[in-house]
């Protein structure tokens, strides 16, 4: 049976430590060998070790700060991409084989971007921009090939659909997402006289729907008739009961149910429980 392999204790900002004091700690750490390197990955692959795999994170730090600050542009916190791209470092560290003759910073980059990638993606908008492989890969294209702020000219897009093998109404499509704003669904109130209309304000109105006021109507009294029928099929005294504490415009409590039928307040009770149970039974059925 295979070990399971313990990973490294996450690497996270400290609440009590700014992103500069961070940043001065991932710049400071030393810079692994190739030997030292492998040497301590062989450790944390064959033994465990989890104090290994820990300097392996530290050194390659700074290559996760490089590869965050390239995703600024998102309008991102730094910090929460660094966050990201530590998850990344921590995976790639996990499925690192130093006997493939490759450094780690060869290896870690790809899952470090991959993971500020899905990250970008999922917080860049309240709606996900992009969903299949190809739409994440014009998403963040499109970004690059931007010149300005304004909208691609029709050369340039057809240029970026070519060297992306993609249609030009897919350049168009995702175009439209990143330049487009998030709105309310119900809106936000304002006290501008500006009139503003929210994607909710679209839908139709369905409470006045005859179809809907039937089925509502035609559901209450079913509803009823069975309630009814559960209740005539218990027995007198607890038919009683339960009209009388439930159905009746003044109900009557415990006490004066229990002085009209000689017997406790908490049998009574019993008597409720046990005909709201059979009811129950037979309204499910």
């Amino acid at each position: 049976m295979a070990k399971t392999k313990t990973t490294a204790n996450p690497v996270s900002l400290p609440q009590d430590t700014n992103l500069a004091s961070f940043l001065q700690v991932a710049n400071s750490a030393p810079v692994l060998t190739a030997e030292t390197e492998a040497r301590l990955a062989r450790q944390y692959r064959d033994n465990d070790d989890v104090d290994a795999a820990r300097q392996l994170v530290v050194s390659q730090l700074r290559h996760v700060i490089h590869v965050a600050k390239s995703f600024t542009g998102y309008g991102l916190p730094v910090a929460d991409l660094i966050q990201e791209g530590n998850i990344g470092l921590m995976k790639a560290v996990k499925n690192f084989d130093p006997d493939r003759g490759i450094r780690l910073v060869s290896y870690a980059v790809h899952w470090i971007k991959a993971e500020i990638y899905e990250y970008v993606l999922k917080n860049w908008k309240i709606v996900k921009v992009a969903t299949t492989k190809a739409q994440r890969k014009l998403f963040f294209n499109l970004r690059k090939s931007r010149k300005s702020l304004s909208a691609l000219t029709e050369q340039e897009t057809q240029d970026l659909a070519s060297d992306l093998d993609v249609p030009v109404k897919t350049v168009r499509e995702m175009e439209q997402r990143l330049t487009s704003n998030d709105v309310a669904f119900d809106g936000q109130e304002s006290d501008d006289d500006e009139f503003t209309t929210s994607p909710s304000a679209y839908l139709p109105d369905m409470r006045y729907n005859p179809e809907e006021l039937v089925m509502k109507t035609e559901t209450s009294d079913n509803n009823r008739d069975s309630l009814y029928a559960a209740i005539e099929d218990l027995d007198d005294r607890s038919k009683d009961i339960l009209q009388r504490r439930w159905l009746s415009e003044s109900k009557a409590t415990l006490h004066e149910l229990a002085a009209e039928y000689n017997v406790s307040a908490e049998r009574i009770r019993q008597i409720e429980k046990r005909a709201m149970q059979k009811m129950k039974g037979q309204l499910a059925a």
